[in-house]
């Protein structure tokens, strides 16, 4: 497959580039394995538009619609490697045909990294949550959990205290807590259990407490979960020599969202920001916008047919 754009990764970012790029009638294709974060959100709270929330998979759904009826095409698989070649980028993919592409885009995004309950990701974006910026506001004086690991769970019960008082924090993997932090907790009346979790207890996609491995019940409604650890999912770009920052992030240009690599761009969660949804649109607008600049250059002119 010849295209002028090669998205990979069909998540927010991703998705609204498409839709920039179909728009400007070039030829795209988006490749994405399907398991991004957004799919697993069942409710945005904080996005213009829709007061009562809306779920990762509805809007990536309704993304995909509006980009196919603007003759984007989709491959659902994984891109194993990229390499240069003579027309630009050749990207290897599980099971598929050889795409080349004129133009690249990395939306490859974060993988959170999440704890084995079985009972968890029905109540992901409902009453449990993941980003305090997003979904503070929904546990605003109410009691809450923190499920989490060594110095990433205090940092996030630390950071709650912003909506309410009432929160107990649940080291399940017993990690060290830094002596400042920890005083930190029980200064202001945090709890703090240094316990694994045996399994959560819910009804249907709410929650309703956790059990310790000791059989001993922790009640609470709502919970967010703070492991650390999350992988940015950068190393198909380092293969083209793409600069990361330390924490593995691509360094992008902040008007552009190009990288350091000539027609290579990345944008939404891999890039470096506050992994924000409609932050991550905007980042997918903005590379599309100036992939487009960039292949209107080539032709010589403003006009896709060259005079």
């Amino acid at each position: 497959m010849q295209v002028d754009c090669a998205v990979i990764g069909g998540g927010i970012a991703g998705m609204q580039a498409a839709i920039q790029l179909g728009r400007y009638q070039h030829s795209v294709v988006v490749i994405d394995a399907g398991d991004g974060r957004s799919r697993k959100c069942r409710n945005y709270h904080n996005l213009l538009g829709f007061p009562d929330g809306v779920s990762g998979s509805e809007l990536l759904l309704q993304g995909r619609r509006h980009a196919e009826q603007l003759g984007v095409s989709f491959i659902k698989a994984k891109v194993t490697g990229a390499s240069k070649d003579r027309e630009g980028f050749k990207l290897d993919i599980e099971g598929v045909e050889t795409v080349h592409a004129k133009r690249l885009l990395f939306a490859t995004g974060v993988k959170d990294r999440l704890p084995d309950f079985p009972k968890l990701y029905p109540c992901l974006g409902i009453s449990i949550y993941i980003c305090p910026d997003c979904d503070g506001y929904e546990i605003r004086d109410k009691r809450v959990l923190v499920l989490g690991s060594g110095r990433a769970g205090a940092s996030m019960a630390l950071e709650l205290t912003h909506w309410t008082e009432d929160i107990v924090y649940i080291n399940h993997e017993q990690q060290q807590v830094p002596e400042e932090q920890l005083d930190r907790l029980l200064q202001i009346g945090i709890g703090y259990i240094e316990k694994p979790i045996r399994q959560l207890v819910t009804e249907g996609d709410h929650l309703k407490g956790a059990i310790l491995r000791d059989g001993s019940v922790i009640a609470g409604e709502n919970a967010f979960v703070a492991f650390g650890g999350n992988e940015v999912r950068s190393e198909l770009a380092s293969q083209l020599g793409v600069k990361l920052s330390a924490s593995k992030h691509i360094v992008t240009d902040a008007r552009t969202k190009m990288t350091n690599i000539q027609h290579v761009w990345a944008a939404g969660d891999i890039a470096v920001h506050s992994e924000q949804v409609a932050i991550a649109m905007g980042d997918g607008v903005q590379a599309a916008i100036w992939m487009h600049k960039s292949l209107v250059e080539d032709i010589g002119s403003g006009s896709r047919f060259g005079r």
